[in-house]
């Protein structure tokens, strides 16, 4: 069970990559208007909701306990992110204050699972 928890933990870690770097790679095109949300952006955020389920169950079924609280703060701000990502997924040009709060939100989703113990 402990290698599938660390497989889940690794295709996490994957989605973020995806999603954060995705971001990333695009601030200056943020900064000139030309940003967009690309379809590894998608497939990243999806990536950390699936496997991030998995790893709450997966913990729950061995009887670890898990922080609901922290958990439900990460998962409302990674459907806010999948949210935006999808609906602007087609666009050409995304404004930068709803690129920017992907990227905000998903660095502080990132901060919550390092700092929050």
């Amino acid at each position: 069970m402990d290698a599938l928890i660390h497989a889940m933990v690794g295709l996490h870690i994957v989605g973020i990559a995806c999603l954060l770097g995705g971001f990333l790679t695009q601030m200056k095109a943020m900064g000139r208007g030309q940003a967009r949300m690309t379809p590894a952006m998608l497939h990243g955020a999806l990536a950390m909701l699936v496997t991030g389920v998995a790893l709450v169950g997966l913990h729950r079924s061995q009887g670890h306990t898990v922080d609901t609280f922290k958990i439900g703060l990460k998962l409302a701000l990674l459907v806010v992110v999948l949210g935006l990502v999808y609906v602007k997924r087609d666009e050409e040009r995304v404004e930068a204050a709803a690129f920017g709060t992907v990227g905000a939100l998903t660095t502080a989703n990132v901060f919550i699972a390092v700092l929050w113990v």
